[in-house]
């Protein structure tokens, strides 16, 4: 006899605001008559932290002290002790989406996959069965974003970038830098998650030719206790936005689409924050890059 179980949503993209109630089936498919000893539901949300490994020498005495953060936890019963006929059988349930109050604040953190934290929602169905059959388990992943708020008033940034105006990485280094002239200009700084990242950048004067100009989404990911802390910046995303030598003069417009689940409003929390940065990177013929960064704050906003 071979038995299935599966959890299905009713809402296709499985995106949910905090206050709402997650309703669905769980789907039990069985070639024969099947005894089991109870059916339950458990909704799970936490945060998962590590640190980098470049850190954990400095960091090993508190480490392994750094746990799961939870946010959620909570579980029904489905169906009680008893006998599941041969077939689909279907079993609705509803469940609250309602956060407790935390370290981290009164309410649910949004859902984000990063490389240090993480924050996961899942729904956890489990079938007991007798001794001498192991339990049946499945698990849905499911998506907590904020509600929208009003747009913030957008901040414009516009700078010059010249071998002037970029901080010195080394001394003969900076004596060695081609001669070159660009006007880089960001729309705003605050950003909403689901409104593209736009701005230009000129390139007025280059002694030298342009092999690239590349735009780049950073995530800068702080995590840690009161022992210390550990920030990591990694790379989500990359956009070539100039192939080659451009003409000088002429503006290049730069317009990036934020990923979903790899981008969350911009976060504080005792334990983590989590921030972004935006690039604008110029790499020459001789492979010498410059690059310009923009603290970004992303909002779910309208």
């Amino acid at each position: 006899m071979s038995t299935s179980l599966t959890i299905n949503l009713k809402r296709a993209s499985k995106v949910y605001h905090e206050g709402e109630t997650i309703a669905g089936v769980v789907v039990v498919d069985t070639t024969g008559d099947l005894r089991h000893e109870g059916l339950s539901l458990t909704m799970e949300g936490s945060v998962n932290l590590q640190l980098s490994s470049k850190n954990t020498g400095i960091f090993d005495a508190f480490s392994n002290s750094i746990r799961p953060l939870n946010l959620i936890n909570t579980s029904i019963e489905l169906a009680p002790a008893g006998k599941i006929p041969v077939g689909v059988t279907e079993i609705p349930f509803e469940m609250p989406l309602v956060g407790r109050q935390t370290s981290m604040g009164p309410g649910l953190l949004e859902t984000y996959h990063g490389v240090f934290v993480n924050v996961m929602y899942t729904l956890k169905c489990s079938m007991k069965r007798s001794f001498l059959n192991k339990p049946l388990n499945a698990s849905c992943q499911f998506f907590v974003q904020y509600k929208q708020q009003e747009r913030a008033a957008a901040k414009p940034v516009r700078c010059e970038i010249t071998p002037a105006t970029l901080r010195a990485a080394g001394g003969p280094t900076r004596a060695n830098m081609p001669k070159f002239q660009l006007y880089a200009e960001i729309d705003s700084t605050v950003c909403a998650l689901d409104s593209p990242l736009t701005g230009k950048i000129r390139v007025d004067e280059c002694s030298v030719s342009i092999k690239s100009i590349e735009l780049q989404l950073v995530r800068v990911e702080t995590c840690g206790y009161t022992e210390g802390y550990s920030k990591d910046a990694t790379e989500i995303q990359n956009i070539q936005v100039g192939d080659g030598d451009v003409c000088h003069g002429r503006d290049v417009p730069l317009y990036m689409v934020l990923p979903r689940l790899f981008t969350c409003p911009t976060t504080t929390t005792p334990h983590f924050k989590i921030e972004f940065e935006l690039n604008i990177a110029v790499i020459f013929e001789d492979d010498y890059l410059v690059t310009e960064n923009f603290p970004i704050l992303l909002l779910r906003s309208r």
